[in-house]
């Protein structure tokens, strides 16, 4: 998803605790939500639209969520694949995966699948 985002002009930028690889076209930052969703400084996602979260384990939905919520960022994510979100969401299925959006994840609209 991220290389076709970053294909199609979209800044995007990766964030994980654990450095990796990242397609041509999209940035890295190594850092974490967990300690991010307390800091005064939001960092690599004060400018973000969206945060996007692949598998996203259950412990980190609603720091993700809050980070999302602080910076006005839309929040949208799957799980592990048996995990169910620990947080209000919009479901949205999708072929082999089910992609979820946090329902407070814009202060001035609510989910766009509700």
């Amino acid at each position: 998803m991220a290389a076709a985002l970053a294909a199609r002009g979209v800044d995007v930028v990766a964030v994980d605790v654990h450095d990796f690889t990242v397609p041509d076209g999209v940035s890295f930052v190594r850092d974490d939500v967990f300690a991010r969703a307390d800091a005064a400084d939001l960092g690599p996602y004060a400018a973000a639209e969206v945060v996007y979260a692949l598998n996203v384990p259950v412990e980190l939905h609603r720091p993700a969520a809050e980070v999302a919520r602080r910076a006005d960022a839309d929040f949208l994510f799957t799980t592990l694949g048996y995990d169910e979100p620990s947080i209000p969401v919009a479901r949205e299925s999708l072929p082999g995966d089910t992609l979820y959006a946090a329902e407070r994840g814009r202060r001035d609209q609510r989910a766009r699948w509700d």
